[in-house]
């Protein structure tokens, strides 16, 4: 009997410790900036890990402009099969999320907001094609695009807003929110402020940051992977995750500036070793770039009408080298570098286009090595001629003997093999003025 008592004497000592211990972890993914592959497989990887550790809770904070249609589609999707729930946060202060980020908030088991932050602004970038025009409510393309022989980007158009409402409106409907000012983001491209969602019902409530979240989600319910399960944040300090080398390193290749750096870089140097085989690094260098560069565009939304055009004008302005055509091959190469150059990016995404400064940098850049290397050719062609057969004929030296038809003489302090229609005596001088192979032919010279 004293026995159990002391046991429950021991437990109700404990109890105070037990209730206030923490419950399991919380794991916080951060986006800040545009969202591409690099932020998709940051966030696939995040909520992976966050499901290994058994944590409760992942809070995915966002201060984005919007991003990549595939990239957010790919976040959606791994929000929506996470078996951990998923509370979408806009913070800090000042921050938005539009675009894509709307998207993914609606998608997220939690919606919140920081004060002071927005979202919306949600129609697909790509209508605003010229003949496009804006959409109206109806899903329509405007004015623009009805009398201006825009008929198939209207098409297009309507299509892009068709598919992005339905899609949004889905996500709206799956977690209980305003489906019907989700879709008027999408058409209408509105926003909204931190307190005007809340009031309207897009998001779920307003947090000063994320301890000012976790305490106000302690106790909720929420279901993940049909699993309902009840959160216990109030007391948890959110562990965040910090993207690994593979994300790194894909967020500095998927820059399609970086990109198209690396792509010119890899050509060039292949065009070097190619035109002086046995280097071996230029080689080597130029294929590693030329495949991380794939790599990369194989990601991104790239126009391969683009690339090829590129790609045209570096083999012309290459070809100018061997072919000289009194600069047209080098000026047309130069256009169409330019033109490809531009278009290669297919997107108006904000982050996600090459600078215009920076084509025209890189063009400039090409057609500057091109008229130094051809102006050195040219130089080097109009020099005479230092070594080899050109060189030899008409040389004079010195016969190292007597002899009647074949003997030896000094020629450019070589000793040659040499014939003779007339005797010569050692020390006379004498002209080539023919090459057998390796035997000279000679004649006295007066």
């Amino acid at each position: 009997m004293l026995r159990w008592l002391k046991a429950l004497l021991a437990l109700w000592a404990l109890s105070p410790v037990l209730a206030w211990a923490p419950g399991p972890p919380v794991a916080l993914l951060t986006i800040n900036g545009a969202i591409g592959p690099a932020i998709a497989d940051y966030v696939h990887r995040g909520i992976e890990q966050a499901g290994r550790q058994g944590a409760q809770l992942v809070v995915l904070q966002m201060d984005t402009p919007g991003g990549l249609d595939t990239s957010m589609r790919a976040i959606i999707k791994d929000i929506l099969a996470s078996s951990v729930p998923v509370a979408a946060f806009v913070a800090p202060r000042g921050a938005r999320a539009a675009s894509a980020g709307t998207y993914i908030l609606y998608a997220s088991h939690v919606a919140a907001m920081a004060p002071a932050t927005n979202l919306g602004a949600a129609t697909p970038v790509a209508i605003g094609a010229p003949g496009g025009g804006a959409p109206d409510e109806d899903g329509k393309a405007g004015k623009t695009g009805k009398g201006e022989g825009g008929g198939a980007s209207s098409t297009m158009t309507r299509k892009q807003v068709n598919d992005a409402s339905a899609y949004i409106r889905s996500l709206a409907q799956m977690r209980g929110r305003n489906a019907e000012w989700a879709e008027r983001a999408v058409r209408e491209a509105v926003s909204l402020s931190a307190s005007e969602a809340l009031k309207m019902k897009v998001i779920d409530l307003v947090a000063e940051d994320v301890p000012d979240l976790l305490m106000r989600l302690d106790g909720r319910k929420l279901k993940a992977s049909d699993a309902e399960r009840v959160l216990q944040t109030a007391d948890v300090v959110a562990t965040t995750l910090e993207p690994d080398w593979r994300t790194r390193f894909l967020s500095v290749v998927t820059d399609p500036s970086i990109a198209y750096i690396l792509i010119l870089l890899g050509i060039y140097a292949l065009v070097f070793e190619f035109s002086n085989p046995g280097l071996v690094f230029p080689g080597v260098v130029g294929a590693i770039c030329v495949l991380i560069a794939l790599y990369a565009f194989h990601l991104l939304p790239v126009n391969y009408a683009g690339l090829a055009l590129m790609l045209v004008g570096i083999a012309f302005m290459v070809g100018e080298l061997f072919f000289p055509a009194y600069g047209s091959l080098g000026i047309g190469g130069a256009i169409a570098f330019v033109i490809g150059s531009v278009i290669l990016v297919d997107t108006d995404v904000p982050g996600f286009g090459v600078p215009f400064s920076l084509v025209l940098g890189l063009a400039a850049g090409s057609a500057a090595f091109l008229f130094l290397v051809v102006g050195m050719a040219l130089k080097g062609h109009r020099r005479p001629v230092v070594s080899g057969r050109e060189e030899l004929l008409g040389s004079t030296g010195q016969a190292l003997e007597d002899f009647e038809q074949e003997g030896w003489a000094r020629i450019h302090g070589e000793t040659w093999r040499i014939r003779s229609a007339a005797p010569l005596k050692a020390g006379q001088r004498v002209r080539v003025i023919a090459m057998h192979g390796l035997l000279l032919e000679v004649v006295p010279e007066p």
